[in-house]
């Protein structure tokens, strides 16, 4: 029914699928499984309107077709259930599920037909099994019945091909198996069926043809008998390492920062246990979702801790904000730098010396020649290509940016570092500047955690790895376990 063929679309500074083929029959369900960042994602976006790609083309029924907007793709009868949700939670139930296509009475006022939109709206509910009432409004419900919301809106549509990027992330044991009831029903009544999803274990259950997705590229298609846990990890992590990581060369001091029955609002049932030793960089793995960056926060005191206890150098501390975790010398470098890491309409200067403008004032005024010449000093250490301290952040490439953030917080001597996705976006030779920061921090006896969804700088550049899934830290490898496959068997189970 539907083929993708040479499709590559490109971003600045990575391309993010190259001359993809990918093909779905009619009442077939196609698993499509790949690591974070794969493309996976941006090749449903380009079948949904909201990305063009840029070569390729794209036949529906034989004939070719041109895709420019989301509308587009829904008159050619494509239903997206997205990975992030797109509910509005002061509209009711109803309104979400006939959202832009609402039924009108007739006449000049063309009123909305509420009648109609609840009747029908309870009718595709009772279909995926949400037990709730149309005129309810949706910020009375929880995330797993918004998510069963999104899936209802798609089916309400009566879609030829249903796009469901990670449909199951927000839900429960018994609301996924009544989705793969859900997916069973539409195929057989000839509804084709593309389903993107880290659990493994879905994907065997349900797909009749499974394509994998490495680095932008097809890496290889199972079908029926073939497709398996093993063979669909096997596919997906098929690749070498760089050579541009510096790897582990400092000695492992004691213990830095314990997280001891660590439980965030995310997860707040489950408990994290861990430690991180001064001069190791630990590695921390996982899908999207599993609650990395939820840890990381609650660290850092942004987030409220559910439970369970920091210890740093062997002493409980309390940390509820983020002044509390600099006081004790635990900083985090943001995952968006440019939304939490930085003031992109500040200067360089302003940027380096913001945590710290105590020890360049007296009596409350900055001594703005002290403040320079430690900001020019920062921009040399740290390799900041910038025309000037003064040059305005936000006008710098995401490496001289990224840079920037670890600048102001190495000024405070750090005991702690937190890393969210140090190098997301980041070019590769930026990427090898910020590895061998990293190393030489640790060298210098600094404790870091990197939270990372690239496999290739979790391996390149941690002393060991934990995994996380949804909440529950699956396992920690020692580096000389650590392979692209163990890490991804820990993630998924």
């Amino acid at each position: 029914m539907l083929e993708m063929s040479g499709i590559s679309k490109r971003f600045p500074g990575v391309t993010a699928l190259d001359s993809v083929q990918f093909s779905v029959g009619r009442g077939e369900v196609v698993g499509l499984v790949g690591e974070n960042g794969a493309g996976k994602s941006t090749l449903m976006k380009i079948l949904a309107g909201i990305h063009m790609p840029d070569a390729g083309a794209i036949h529906l029924d034989g004939k070719p077709v041109s895709i420019h907007s989301p509308r587009d793709s829904a008159g050619l009868g494509i239903g997206t259930i997205h990975q992030e949700l797109e509910v509005i939670d002061t509209l009711d139930v109803a309104a979400n599920v006939f959202l832009g296509r609402e039924p009108v009475w007739g006449g000049p006022l063309r009123l909305v037909d509420r009648k109609k939109i609840h009747a029908e709206a309870g009718e595709v509910l009772k279909r995926v099994g949400l037990n709730t009432s149309p005129d309810l409004l949706l910020r009375h419900l929880s995330t797993a019945q918004k998510q069963l919301v999104e899936i209802a809106r798609a089916l309400s549509q009566h879609a030829r091909l249903l796009i469901m990027d990670e449909p199951t992330s927000s839900l429960t044991l018994s609301e996924t198996e009544r989705l793969i009831q859900v997916v069973a029903d539409l195929r057989s009544n000839g509804v084709s069926v593309v389903y993107i999803s880290h659990r493994l274990q879905e994907i065997e259950r349900l797909a009749d043809r499974v394509v994998v997705l490495r680095d932008g590229r097809n890496a290889g298609e199972l079908r029926g008998g073939d497709i398996s846990h093993n063979r669909m990890v096997q596919l997906m992590v098929g690749r070498d390492l760089k050579t541009f990581y510096a790897g582990s060369t400092s000695q492992l001091g004691s213990v830095r920062m314990e997280l001891r029955r660590f439980r965030t609002a995310r997860y707040p049932a489950q408990a994290v246990s861990l430690s991180i030793h001064a001069g190791e960089i630990l590695g921390m793995a996982g899908l999207i979702g599993a609650g990395r960056s939820e840890l990381a926060r609650a660290v850092f005191g942004i987030d409220r801790l559910r439970g369970g206890e920091i210890v740093l150098e062997g002493a409980v501390v309390d940390i509820r904000s983020p002044r509390d975790a600099i006081q004790r010398g635990v900083y985090l470098v943001p995952e968006d730098r440019r939304n939490s890491g930085l003031l992109t309409g500040l200067s360089v200067r302003e940027n380096v010396t913001l945590p710290n403008l105590s020890q360049f004032s007296s009596a409350g005024w900055i001594r703005r020649a002290d403040e320079a010449a430690s900001a020019q000093a920062s921009c040399a250490e740290f390799k900041i290509k910038t025309a000037s301290a003064e040059t305005r952040a936000g006008t710098l490439s995401g490496g001289n940016q990224q840079k920037i953030v670890l600048a102001k917080w190495l000024s405070l001597k750090p005991r702690v570092i937190l890393f969210d996705e140090p190098t997301r976006g980041i070019d590769v030779g930026a990427k090898a500047e910020i590895y061998q920061l990293m190393r030489r921090l640790a060298a210098e006896g600094i404790a870091i955690l990197m939270i990372s969804s690239d496999m290739e700088e979790i391996l390149g550049n941690s002393d060991r790895v934990a995994v996380m899934h949804e909440g529950r830290l699956t396992g920690i490898l020692q580096r000389s376990e650590c392979t692209e496959e163990a890490v991804m068997r820990l993630a998924v189970a």
